[in-house]
């Protein structure tokens, strides 16, 4: 086969391009009957490996990147401790790389990639909706990690691992929690409009339920667009935009802890109570959420497991391991003192509408 590249040859042995080029180089920390595959095919057809290639392959550093969509988000923050401690079990640097929210992720991967001359990179955040051939233009191992469509049907088809909790699910729970307490006028603080990653995921969990139990799906109040999103000023603007409306709700749902911060000021500004007035609701499980008055009812993302299955299933990757895997686990609801139950008997119904373990699915 004239012209054979390293791609050829990954896609002949069912490998990545990154596992190819560790095998010619005799990385010794490749699986041996994975190196013996990919130079059985090297011999079988005549490879030259490009010189230019192998001493940049040769260059590499011990440095995994942790790509992140939100670096000012306390739900991402609160990951790093948990990803530094991981990594160090493999003797890995730890390199943190913040992303805007108009930057092409694939494109912004391959430059560090190069720049860095990384071992590997983690996803935190954002959503990648890139056909498999751009992601495959990422020469080294990486994961998803709490990547909006790594729970989509398209990303289960492609030829990346991934880690996440199912956020449709999980804010349909929310909303069965809040319905078992008697709530009927459910409002929602949502991300912004046009966001397709996991507020929209969060948005459709909320309809999906106030449908399903005969209840308005449209009492959702989205994000100010002009304020940096997901923080306690935009909860803040938001929850008194809600509350201006003069639109009834005995309890509202905010799309993240840190926005429930600001929803909380509002409600008190305007003169009502929590929960006697209004129960709130948050998402993520941020240790911000205990020292709220009254302590705030919210959904728990795992985070320790999440980051120990990301750091596992990367360094599975870089030893030569290119069987992908899609982990998605539960939350599971840490209810507090931020929920008002409106039935009149006090039985308890939530019928296991509250986790207590979490577990990949």
């Amino acid at each position: 086969m004239a012209g054979l590249t390293i791609k050829d040859i990954a896609k002949i042995c069912n490998v990545s391009i990154s596992t190819v080029s560790r095998a010619i180089n005799n990385d010794h920390g490749i699986n041996p009957q994975t190196r013996e595959r990919v130079l059985q095919v090297v011999k079988q057809f005549g490879y030259v490996p490009n010189n230019s290639a192998r001493n940049l392959k040769m260059a590499e550093s011990n440095t995994i990147a942790l790509m992140i969509k939100g670096l000012n988000n306390p739900f991402f923050q609160g990951m790093f401790p948990y990803f530094q401690q991981e990594l160090e079990k493999y003797h890995y640097e730890f390199l943190l790389h913040s992303v805007s929210e108009d930057v092409d992720e694939g494109y912004e991967a391959e430059e560090i990639a190069k720049e860095k001359r990384l071992k590997g990179i983690i996803f935190l955040g954002g959503r990648l909706d890139y056909p498999e051939a751009v992601l495959g233009n990422i020469q080294i191992p990486f994961v998803l990690c709490s990547v909006a469509s790594a729970v989509s049907a398209n990303m289960h088809n492609m030829n990346v691992s991934s880690v996440s909790i199912d956020d449709e699910k999980e804010a349909y729970k929310v909303v069965q929690y809040l319905i078992s307490k008697g709530h009927r006028d459910i409002a929602m603080i949502a991300g912004k409009k046009h966001d397709h990653a996991v507020a929209y995921l969060r948005v459709a969990g909320y309809r999906r339920a106030m449908q399903d139990y005969g209840l308005d799906p449209d009492l959702v109040c989205y994000q100010d667009d002009s304020i940096p999103e997901y923080t306690e000023a935009n909860g803040y603007v938001t929850m008194k935009r809600l509350l201006e409306s003069g639109r009834k709700c005995t309890a509202v749902f905010v799309i993240a802890d840190r926005m429930a911060t600001g929803a909380y000021k509002a409600i008190y500004d305007s003169g009502k109570r929590i929960p006697e007035d209004i129960s709130v609701v948050g998402f993520d499980g941020i240790e911000l959420g205990r020292y709220l008055y009254p302590s705030l009812t919210t959904m728990v993302q795992p985070v320790e497991q999440m980051v120990e299955s990301s750091v596992k299933l990367l360094q599975a990757q870089i030893m030569g391991d290119d069987t992908k895997k899609h982990l998605i686990y539960d939350a599971r609801l840490l209810e507090a003192d931020s929920v008002l139950d409106l039935r009149t008997s006090a039985a308890d119904v939530t019928d296991g509408y509250m986790e207590h373990e979490s577990h990949p699915a």
